[in-house]
């Protein structure tokens, strides 16, 4: 599966400009990927969400009901209080059984997708955790949310996919 996946991402990066437009409009993969990885000499979290633009465009317009377009620079900043709002929302975490505050950093789009940054203060070390990842679920049914948790030197990794949204990890 992850090789069709890689393979449909490759060829619709290649192609020109029409058939882009049409295969946007196909879409067949609805898939985000968020990795964490625990910086142990910092004691934080830091956390990075790649999600397809028009995808994440789409959910923003639905969820809050306004326009939503990551390419017009006279955007950003209700485009910053818009994933300020949304992802938080969509992502959760608890390490070792405890609640943990998601700070939005910032955002970029690169390409077709948007990377969104953050981080989580005073975490000084992970023995367990659980994600709860709904990032574009109330877009669609059939949406794939990768999660890749790092924590000493250890990848472990997660396919959530709707309406699965619950991740647990232990290091």
């Amino acid at each position: 599966m992850a090789t069709l996946i890689y393979k449909w991402l490759m060829l619709f990066w290649l192609l020109p400009g029409t058939a882009q437009e049409h295969a946007k409009e196909v879409h067949p993969f609805h898939v985000s990927t968020t990795e964490i990885q625990h910086n142990a000499a910092e004691q934080t979290l830091e956390i990075s969400c790649r999600i397809f633009t028009d995808d994440f465009e789409d959910a923003l317009r639905k969820v809050y009901k306004t326009k939503a377009d990551f390419s017009a620079p006279a955007m950003k900043t209700a485009m910053d209080e818009l994933v300020k709002k949304y992802v938080p929302a969509h992502l959760q975490l608890s390490i070792d059984g405890k609640a943990a505050a998601i700070k939005v950093l910032g955002w970029e789009k690169e390409s077709e997708a948007v990377f969104v940054y953050m981080e989580v203060d005073n975490v000084p070390s992970v023995k367990k955790a659980e994600v709860v990842n709904t990032v574009l679920f109330d877009l669609f049914d059939d949406q794939m949310n990768l999660i890749h948790f790092f924590v000493n030197g250890n990848r472990k990794s997660v396919k959530l996919t709707y309406p699965e949204k619950t991740a647990a990890f232990a290091f």
